[in-house]
């Protein structure tokens, strides 16, 4: 007897509350697209031969942002996703006098408000209201590499969990990063690839029974000011600083996310709430670990999407449906 259970792990979306979606693959002027640039102008440079943003993250300037509005405010009550595709070209630590240890570069959700006031310090430690992952990199001190994957609210606090190490980011590697925060669990879940495989995994990222709340209002790649560390005197002193540069060629905000509620219609065919922005992909696996490609994707139509599986195996399956930027 055939047996078949439909599972989706990352993309459930109740279409309810504000809507928002933002797609930039950097084929036009992103200026004209609506992202603007606040500090530091000059460590983002629209590659139009190459179809990429270059991007600069240095420590040793003022906090810099390249950021598109979000046209509201979304807090641990919303469904969302943020997704980009990076290829870091190097990375120096160590690179500002007197902070010779490891600094982040970052992406995410910020508010405008408070990322743009002159008394946010990233080193110092005052940094609410963000929804971001950073990349450490590795240091000569036994600081692993590490992927952080963090929400802090209104008044400063942390959630729980979220820190993958050692993971180390290689230059000349295209990195897929996909963010997807489910309101129900209060969880921030995250998925690496590396030039297409699979990279990670990721620890997720959690909210605690304190925290308040964050309120975000646009989506930003981050280059923070390595200013206001240690300023106690704390022994030893683990400031630190980074010049890095890559480019970014794709990146997304999807509220409430990309993929409607799921239903099975029949065996290993499904039927789900789709956008037009996504390309979409029926995956199986006989348990929670090994994903493959149930039928070729399929781009959203706006509507309901039907998928059916090419070759549903003999005995049972569990399905998913993926959600990618073609």
């Amino acid at each position: 007897m055939r047996f078949y259970t439909l599972l989706l792990i990352t993309l459930l979306a109740a279409l309810v509350g504000r809507a928002s979606t933002i797609v930039e693959r950097f084929t036009n002027d992103p200026a004209m697209d609506g992202w603007q640039i606040y500090g530091d102008t000059n460590l983002f440079q629209w590659d139009s031969t190459n179809e990429v943003l270059d991007v600069t993250w240095d420590s040793s300037q003022t906090n810099s942002y390249f950021f598109h509005p979000l046209g509201g405010f979304y807090s641990k009550t919303n469904d969302f996703l943020v997704t980009f595709d990076v290829n870091l070209k190097d990375i120096a630590i160590g690179t500002t006098p007197g902070k010779p240890f490891t600094f982040e570069l970052a992406f995410g959700l910020v508010n405008t408000s408070t990322a743009t006031n002159g008394a946010y310090l990233r080193g110092f430690g005052y940094f609410p209201d963000i929804v971001e992952f950073d990349y450490f990199p590795n240091d000569a001190n036994d600081f692993g590499a590490t992927v952080s994957m963090l929400m802090i609210s209104s008044q400063t606090n942390y959630s729980g969990g979220g820190f993958t190490d050692p993971l180390e980011m290689e230059p000349g590697t295209l990195y897929h990063v996909i963010m997807i925060y489910t309101a129900a669990n209060q969880t921030l879940h995250t998925t690496m690839a590396a030039d297409g495989a699979p990279f990670g995994p990721i620890e997720d990222s959690f909210l605690g029974s304190g925290f308040d709340d964050f309120q975000e209002d646009a989506i930003s790649i981050s280059s923070y000011n390595d200013d206001g560390q240690n300023p106690f005197g704390i022994v030893p002193d683990y400031s630190g600083s980074i010049l890095a540069h890559g480019t970014v060629s794709k990146i997304a905000f999807a509220s409430p996310l990309p993929v409607g509620l799921i239903n099975t219609i029949a065996a290993g065919r499904v039927q789900f709430g789709s956008d037009t922005n996504w390309l979409y992909t029926l995956e199986q696996a006989p348990d929670l670990q090994t994903w493959s490609a149930a039928a070729p994707p399929v781009m959203g139509n706006g509507t309901n999407l039907v998928i059916q599986a090419s070759n549903p195996p003999g005995d049972h399956s569990l399905y998913r449906v993926r959600a990618d930027l073609p």
